[in-house]
């Protein structure tokens, strides 16, 4: 379930505690230098952070950074920017997932990087993209993650605790299917939301590097093998 919060208690609490000063140095070291690598990920790994500040940092930071990424398990708070790579690579994996919905006929909704996160369950994060089958609910059904660098929490864990019934995740070149049985994460060949869809054909696309060659590629190849 989405949560909510009013933004003003929240940065008045900021303010008067040593969470301000956190912020302030924080925000300082995620700054990306414009000369810098493209590979580039800056992180930020934050303990023993109250939920409320956790949600006081989305409300202040997440509308003005749109690639930041925030990660909340259990007090441990994680902030990172994702690089251009980064970006390249999940929206490229969204257009193709997208071209093959709209080939084949499927109804996907995308819900794009949305935070997600439950106070009950002390977890919350933003997918890379995320998807639906059939009409939008309070969470998604599949997850995608693009794994550039190695983020320091267990991102599984937080979203078997929020209760996504898939991640599939992109990382070194393959894109593997985990699906949530029994409160963990079961690794499989195939989606069970979205069964029909070969992955391993799809993924062969992703490497590509022209993103509307690669979409144009991938549908003629769906024509040619009748999916």
């Amino acid at each position: 379930m989405l949560a909510t919060t009013n933004a003003r208690p929240v940065r008045a609490a900021l303010r008067r505690s040593r969470w301000r000063s956190t912020l302030v140095c924080m925000t300082v070291q995620l700054r990306v230098d414009p000369a810098s690598s493209p590979q580039t990920e800056p992180r930020v790994v934050l303990n023993a952070v109250p939920w409320e500040h956790y949600e006081g940092l989305l409300r202040l930071l997440g509308n003005e950074h749109p690639s930041l990424r925030m990660t909340y398990r259990k007090g441990m708070l994680e902030i990172m920017t994702t690089s251009p790579e980064h970006e390249r690579q999940k929206k490229m994996i969204a257009r193709l997932i997208e071209a093959w919905a709209l080939e084949c006929g499927v109804g996907l909704n995308g819900i794009g990087s949305a935070t997600f996160r439950s106070r009950a369950a002390e977890r919350g994060l933003e997918p890379d993209e995320c998807y639906v089958r059939g009409p939008v609910g309070d969470l998604p059904e599949i997850a995608i993650e693009v794994v550039h660098s190695r983020s320091a929490l267990d991102k599984l864990d937080v979203y078997a605790g929020l209760g996504i019934r898939e991640v599939w995740i992109w990382d070194d070149g393959r894109l593997t299917v985990h699906v949530l049985a029994g409160g963990a994460y079961e690794l499989r060949t195939r989606s069970d939301v979205v069964p029909e869809l070969d992955l391993e054909q799809l993924a062969t696309f992703v490497t590509l590097g022209d993103q509307t060659a690669a979409v144009r590629a991938y549908v003629q190849a769906l024509r040619g093998t009748g999916a």
